[in-house]
């Protein structure tokens, strides 16, 4: 940073003002002082030599079900998170938490933050009269919303013309390019658990595992139904069996299709197991959808180059898959069978991509 200092301070060798030297009579002007080494401004020059930037705050909301909120506005065709400006002198989050109240009738703290975003000043989609100047947007995180919290939203007479959940997926089809870039990256920062993305035009710059494979940009595939724990009864037909396959540190298995991002319980062959145990099965499509649970012990080389392994946490799995209110049964039952296997709760890091070569544990 360049070192401030007053026009007319002149500074002597050892730091103190110079007094005026005493001119006689006819005597010529002093020379001029030697030039100061280093980068030297005067506080206005400092301030003119700074960017200027607009500065927002925005929140993402999903439901029960892994959706995002979005709103629709009578200005622009596409859809928002709730959010808009910060004002001046107004904190962030203090702005984000203004902002809920006035589109959406919902009072609120945020304090944790997703992503902060840098927003070019040439980005797509402004008008030059706008002058846009560039924006630092902060994402907030607003949490899982319940049916009654959803149920208490109240919209304002004019702007806010109504609000709806979107599968993530979806997003790029509903917002601003930017908007959803930068949308999906703090909804996959939330899943990571790794603290706020930092993102240029909506991109991390230090992406994750989840980021590089592009996870979340295909629609997830629905498996709802009921869950139901034990094996499946022998009058069903077993149907696309999975496994739970736990790493000594808690952690499961999870596949991920490298050309869609779309994510997989892998079946319970994937690896070679210890303990396995049948968990307990998904009734849905009219079919019995089994889930076994075991540690696994040795995974062998990928055989598929089409698919990624991640160790992923059991609640990772579950936020990245579209399961219903099963699903919260489903997860139920994972927890007590790794705590049957005697195996650690993991805490939340983000998801890590497996040598392909395979490893042992």
């Amino acid at each position: 940073m360049p070192q401030l200092t007053d026009e007319d301070v002149t500074q002597d060798t050892d730091g103190s003002p110079a007094a005026p030297e005493a001119r006689t009579c006819g005597q010529s002007e002093a020379p001029a002082p030697a030039a100061r080494p280093g980068t030297w401004m005067t506080p206005e020059e400092y301030g003119a030599s700074r960017a200027t930037l607009w500065t927002g705050a925005v929140v993402l909301v999903t439901d029960a079900d892994g959706r995002v909120l979005v709103q629709s506005v009578d200005y622009r065709p596409d859809r928002l998170l709730p959010g808009g400006a910060v004002d001046a002198g107004e904190a962030p989050a203090a702005a984000a938490a203004r902002a809920m109240y006035e589109e959406l009738g919902v009072e609120g703290r945020y304090p944790r933050g997703l992503a902060v975003d840098w927003i070019p000043a040439d980005a797509p989609g402004m008008p030059p009269g706008m002058r846009f100047p560039g924006e630092i947007l902060h994402v907030f995180d607003g949490g899982t919303w319940t049916r009654d919290r959803i149920d208490s939203v109240r919209l304002p007479a004019q702007e806010i013309t109504g609000i709806h959940f979107a599968e993530p997926a979806e997003l790029p089809a509903l917002m601003d390019a930017g908007d959803a870039r930068r949308a999906l990256s703090a909804l996959r920062a939330r899943i990571n658990g790794g603290g706020a993305a930092l993102l240029e035009d909506g991109r991390p710059t230090t992406p994750t595992a989840l980021d590089r494979l592009g996870v979340l940009r295909s629609r997830r595939t629905p498996l709802h139904g009921t869950w139901h724990p034990g094996a499946v009864p022998a009058h069903l037909t077993p149907r696309d069996p999975a496994g739970w396959l736990f790493a000594p540190d808690g952690r499961v298995l999870l596949l991920v299709a490298r050309a869609t991002g779309a994510v997989h319980l892998p079946p319970p062959t994937a690896g070679r197991t210890a303990a396995a145990l049948p968990l307990g099965y998904r009734y849905a499509d009219q079919g019995a959808h089994p889930r076994t649970a075991a540690r696994l012990t040795a995974l062998p080389p990928g055989p598929d180059p089409a698919y990624a392994r991640l160790l992923a946490t059991p609640d990772q799995v579950r936020e990245l898959s579209d399961w219903g209110p099963a699903g919260h049964e489903e997860l139920a039952a994972v927890h007590g069978a790794r705590a049957h296997l005697s195996l650690p709760s993991p805490p939340r890091t983000p998801p890590t991509e497996l040598p392909a070569e395979g490893c042992h544990w």
